[in-house]
């Protein structure tokens, strides 16, 4: 009987006993939690909000994460979720261009441009088998490369202690991040099990602890805040602006692809099996249908978790019961203020020290995607080119100064914007004939090459 109950944990349905569930639904939350609430931090700090705002926004970005979970756990009308065991949460993905738009507008403009980019996946994934071979893993993997390298400025920033603090550079901040990081990196790599899976949250505590000690933390926020808060309709406002617009809804489609990508992986990895086109696509428009609904509450977009599927994948656990209840803990954490604000005092240098790793790992993914791909002249051109122009007019500002602002708007301030659209080109119009693989130039090819580039 025994043995009976623990194999309902690798069947979708079926109800285990709670001490089965617990600890292995707390390994998700450990394993999600951090990646969901810092990209809220980081944009509450581009934005500007007080600190009441910024509980607000760490609030509502637990709680629709949890949400966003049930969904694809239970389907609204059988379409809306993919009835697959997926965690998802506010996305890293998406920082390069919410901080692009919180920046250059307002977080009003931010939400009002994420509820026209999850219409737009609702319909990607409505159409998802007229439009995926758009984004082979070819252009997938160049675009979630050029992801991960937009977002290693973020992550010094933090470091040093935040764009515009008075200790910005100071070697205190350094410090601090570097220990973080070490400690990331030790958990990481010479530890197994949930302490291998909690290696960002136990850095993120120890530089935590450190700066409590070096008097960088205020607590101030924490005694103002309330025992119990839902997230607000409306608080943030909603404004729409056709570039931001543009921007975002580029983004959600990238990010679809990769949803198809998780959803792949979590059915491989812990069903023995590929995902049906229905899955697929009611996933997509799971994702699009919980972007629309929450921005109205100060949620900014999510997406499927990869480490969580990198937990499915080895446990083989795909009871429903366990993501059903990880989503009640996010949930609830959601909705007590107490634990938001002390998430909020977290000091930036912990962050930065923190969260580089997870930016190293988006551009990993980018790149083993990209190493999958025949390496030839036609793939390098598209990848070399794409990064090269989405990377080289960001980091020249003044590159596109006599163009109109609305063009500015959308193609100089994120490169994954650019990189996207290149990529998705270039794919498009260059000859696929060409098999000739770049290891394979003569020497004296490849000197002549090098003679050109002098």
């Amino acid at each position: 009987m025994k043995t009976n109950k623990k194999s309902i944990l690798f069947r979708f349905d079926g109800k285990p006993s709670i001490k089965d569930v617990a600890p292995l639904g707390l390994q998700h939350v450990i394993a999600m939690i951090v990646g969901c609430v810092t990209p809220a931090l980081i944009i509450a700090g581009v934005a500007e909000l007080n600190p009441s705002d910024k509980v607000l926004l760490v609030q509502s970005s637990l709680f629709f994460s949890g949400i966003a979970t049930l969904i694809q756990i239970f389907p609204i009308g059988g379409i809306i979720g993919s009835r697959l065991p997926i965690i998802m949460g506010v996305s890293f993905a998406y920082v390069p261009t919410l901080t692009a738009i919180a920046g250059e507008f307002n977080i009003a403009t931010l939400f009002g441009a994420q509820i026209v980019g999850g219409l737009v996946a609702i319909l990607f994934g409505v159409f998802l088998k007229k439009l995926s071979h758009l984004f082979p893993p070819l252009v997938t993997g160049t675009v979630i490369l050029s992801i991960g390298l937009s977002l290693y400025p973020v992550a010094i920033k933090y470091i040093a202690g935040g764009a515009g603090s008075p200790d910005f550079g100071s070697p205190q901040n350094w410090i601090v991040a570097m220990i973080t990081l070490a400690v990331v990196i030790f958990f990481n790599h010479f530890t197994k099990g949930t302490l291998k899976l909690a290696s960002i949250l136990i850095g993120m505590i120890v530089g935590y602890i450190i700066s409590i000690f070096l008097g960088m933390v205020s607590f101030d926020a924490v005694r103002e805040a309330s025992v119990f808060q839902a997230p607000r309709f409306m608080h943030f406002g909603i404004n729409f602006n056709t570039t931001a617009i543009v921007s975002m809804v580029i983004m959600y489609i990238v990010n679809s692809v990769q949803a198809i990508g998780d959803l792949s992986a979590t059915t491989g990895g812990g069903m023995d099996r590929l995902p049906t086109d229905k899955e697929l696509s009611h996933g997509i428009i799971g994702n699009g249908f919980t972007g629309v609904v929450s921005a109205f509450f100060g949620c900014m977009p999510t997406a499927t978790y990869s480490q969580n599927v990198g937990i499915v994948t080895v446990t083989k656990v795909i009871n429903r019961w366990v993501f059903i209840f990880a989503s009640f803990i996010v949930i609830l954490t959601g909705l007590i203020p107490k634990f938001a604000s002390i998430l909020t005092t977290i000091p930036q240098c912990v962050l930065g020290g923190a969260t580089i790793s997870v930016f190293a790992v988006i551009t990993m993914t980018g790149i083993k995607m990209i190493a999958a791909s025949d390496l030839n002249m036609r793939n390098s051109a598209v990848i070399g080119l794409s990064v090269a122009l989405g990377m080289g007019i960001v980091q020249v500002p003044d590159s596109l100064a006599l163009f109109p602002s609305w063009f500015i708007s959308i193609f100089g301030k994120s490169s994954v914007v650019v990189t996207t659209l290149v990529a998705i080109l270039l794919n498009l119009i260059l000859p696929k004939n060409n098999t000739k693989d770049i290891s394979t130039d003569t020497s004296e090819e490849i000197e002549s090459d090098i003679k050109k580039i002098g």
